[in-house]
C-alpha cells in the first residue's frame, strides 16, 4: 500500500516545494516591486521594549516614569516617555479647554479621555467618553463644546470637564436641506476637523478610490461651515485624501497633509503640504505634484493642470503624512517656533518602506525651507514597532504623539 502511494506523495512534495520557491523568488519580489512592501504597515510589529526609570530625588517623591522604547529617538535635548497605553488604534488628539487629552479610537468606535490629575506625566486611566460611533476621527473644541466627526456626520456635544462626559447637543446639517457626508472608500473613511479664529469649521473628506471620477461632489474635498453647521459648501477640491488639517496660528490659514495616488512606482507622485484657498482646485484626479498631468489616468487634458494649485512643499512619495502641528512651545528651541511637525504614518506600497517617523519642516511665512527628522525609530528593517499619527501640545508645551499600531500615546518634553 505504501509503495502504491509513495510516488504520488513524492511528486506532491516536490510540487509544493516548487510552489514555495516560486512564491519566495518570483511572486513576492514581483508584488513588492508593483505593489510595495506591506510587511511593516500590515503585519505584527516587533515586540515593544518596555522601559522605566525612577525619577525620585528623595524618599518623599518616588515616581516611576515609563520611558518609550529605546529605539525611538528624538534630538538629545528631549525625552520621550509613555503617557498612555491601552488606546488601540489611537488617532486624532485634542486637548479640552481645561487640559484633558481626548483621543479618537476609530476602529473601536470610541472617543476616550486620558486625565492626568496628579500631573506626573502619565494618564491616570482611560475613560470612555463616547462609544458606538461609526469611524470616529476628527475632534475639535469651540466655545467649550466638543465636535466629533464620524464617517458620515459631525456632532456637537456639551462637554463636562468634571465628569469627563459628552452629551449630544446637535447634529450638524440635520435639516431637510442639510448635507449628509458621503461614505468613505478606498480606505478613506476618516473625517478631520479644524476651526479658524473667526469660527469657520473645516471638514476634510477623502476620495472613495485611488484615482477615479467621484459621483458625490463632496468626496476629495474640504468643506467649510460654522459651529452650527450652517451653509455647508466646498471650500477646496481636488484633494485625494487630506487626512489631517491644522490652522496656522500666525496667519489663520488652514494647512493640510495630502496623500498622492498609489501604483505609479516608488517615487511618484509626491505627497504634499497644501495651504487651502477658497474655491481652489488642487488637481486630483487629473494632476499631481506641481501641476503634473496624470497620463496613467488620462482624463481631461494636460491644460487642466495649469489652473490647479501646486503644493507649497512636496514630501517623499508614499510617506503617508497624517497629523501636523505648529510649534508654539517653551520646551522647543526659539528658532523652531512657528515650524511645522508632520507625522509620516509610513508606506505600504513602496518596494523599500519609507516614512514611519515625525519630521520638522522649517517654515518661513508660507514657504517651507527644509525638512529634518524629529522622531525616528518606528521602522526597524522590514518591521515596525509603531506608526505615528497625530500630535498635540498641551498648555505647558509638552508634545503628545499618537501611535495607532502600538496603541500608545507618547509624551515628549524638554530634558531638564
Amino acid at each position: 500500500m505504501l509503495k502504491k502511494f509513495s510516488r504520488p506523495l513524492i511528486i506532491l512534495g516536490i510540487s509544493l516545494v516548487c510552489i514555495l520557491l516560486v512564491l519566495s523568488f518570483v511572486i513576492f519580489p514581483y508584488a513588492k516591486s508593483k505593489v510595495g512592501d506591506l510587511r511593516p504597515a500590515l503585519f505584527s510589529s516587533e515586540k515593544y521594549q518596555e522601559r522605566s526609570e525612577n525619577t525620585a530625588s528623595g524618599l518623599e517623591s518616588n515616581i516611576v516614569r515609563k520611558l518609550a522604547d529605546a529605539r525611538l529617538t528624538v534630538p538629545e535635548e528631549f525625552l520621550i516617555s509613555e503617557f498612555a497605553t491601552g488606546t488601540p488604534g489611537a488617532r486624532d488628539l485634542q486637548f479640552s479647554p481645561n487640559g484633558t487629552l481626548l483621543v479618537s479610537l476609530r476602529a473601536e468606535g470610541k472617543i476616550v479621555a486620558l486625565p492626568d490629575t496628579n500631573n506626573d506625566g502619565q494618564a491616570d486611566k482611560v475613560v470612555e467618553v463616547l462609544t458606538g460611533l461609526r469611524n470616529p476621527h476628527g475632534l475639535a473644541f469651540r466655545n467649550g463644546k466638543l465636535f466629533v466627526a464620524e464617517e458620515q456626520q459631525v456632532n456637537r456635544y456639551l462637554w463636562d470637564e468634571n465628569q469627563l462626559t459628552a452629551n449630544l447637543e446637535k447634529k450638524l446639517f440635520d435639516t431637510p436641506e442639510g448635507v449628509t457626508l458621503p461614505g468613505g472608500g478606498g480606505g478613506h473613511q476618516t473625517r478631520s476637523l479644524t476651526f479658524d479664529q473667526i469660527g469657520n469649521l473645516y471638514i476634510s473628506i477623502g476620495s472613495t478610490c485611488n484615482v477615479c471620477l467621484e459621483k458625490n461632489q463632496f468626496n476629495a474635498t474640504v468643506m467649510i461651515t460654522d459651529e452650527a453647521g450652517s451653509n455647508p459648501r466646498i471650500y477646496s477640491k481636488g484633494l485625494r485624501n487630506a487626512v489631517f488639517l491644522a490652522t496656522n496660528p500666525q496667519t489663520d490659514q488652514v494647512w493640510v497633509t495630502e496623500m498622492g495616488r498609489d501604483l505609479l512606482g516608488d517615487n511618484i507622485p509626491p505627497d504634499e503640504i497644501n495651504i487651502l484657498q477658497d474655491n481652489s482646485d488642487f488637481g486630483w484626479p487629473y494632476c499631481y505634484g506641481r501641476q503634473i498631468y496624470d497620463q496613467n489616468f488620462g482624463k481631461e487634458s494636460a491644460a487642466y493642470c495649469q489652473y490647479t494649485l501646486p503644493p507649497i512643499f512636496e514630501l517623499p512619495a508614499h510617506s503617508a503624512p497624517l497629523g501636523l502641528a505648529f510649534i508654539e512651545s517653551a520646551d522647543f528651541p526659539k528658532d523652531w517656533q512657528g515650524d511645522l511637525l508632520v507625522a509620516y504614518h509610513g508606506s505600504w506600497n513602496r518596494s523599500e518602506p519609507t516614512g514611519y517617523k515625525i519630521v520638522r519642516l522649517d517654515v518661513e511665512g508660507n514657504t517651507i525651507k527644509s525638512e529634518s527628522d524629529f522622531m525616528t525609530g518606528f521602522l526597524q528593517g522590514s518591521s515596525a514597532i509603531g506608526r505615528p499619527v497625530d500630535m498635540a501640545f498641551n498648555g505647558s508645551g509638552s508634545l503628545f504623539v499618537s501611535d495607532d499600531k502600538s496603541g500608545r500615546i507618547y509624551r515628549i518634553t524638554a530634558r531638564k
